[in-house]
């Protein structure tokens, strides 16, 4: 049976959130805006946002438990992964072989950005690694 640390992953699931929030707010959000070029109106309220935040972090649960269960399952086939480089490793390659690739789509036929590729690429390998490092370390 597989045991899934629930809190473990609703945390993984807040940290996946708050750096997203980082990376396309404080820290880089100018860049983020252009690289996506957006051109915000100076009208957007917080309040219009909160049904996107909502689904964002469900859908930040299912990836959470999802990698939980990476990390639960390859622990269990294999000695020293249960621990935070290990579930960091796991993330790396679950980022790499399924985030990665299947976002690369958007600029192999859809002529999508490859800078704003990169920035997302980037947001989502440290979401990966906090959320790998937090289920391991639980």
């Amino acid at each position: 049976m597989i045991h899934i640390n629930y809190i473990a992953v609703v945390i993984a699931a807040l940290a996946n959130f708050i750096i997203g929030f980082l990376f396309h707010g404080p820290l880089f959000g100018k860049l983020w805006i252009k690289l996506a070029n957006i051109h915000p109106t100076g009208n957007e309220k917080f309040s219009q946002m909160i049904p996107q935040m909502v689904q964002n972090y469900v859908v930040n649960l299912v990836c959470a438990y999802v990698l939980a269960m990476f990390i639960f399952i390859t622990a269990s086939y294999y000695n020293n992964v249960g621990n935070v480089v290990g579930g960091m490793g796991i993330a790396f390659w679950a980022w790499l072989g399924f985030i990665l690739t299947s976002s690369s789509i958007n600029v192999i036929w859809m002529g999508g950005s490859k800078k704003l590729w990169v920035f997302e690429a980037v947001s989502s390998l440290v979401s990966f690694l906090a959320m790998g490092a937090i289920l391991a370390a639980w």
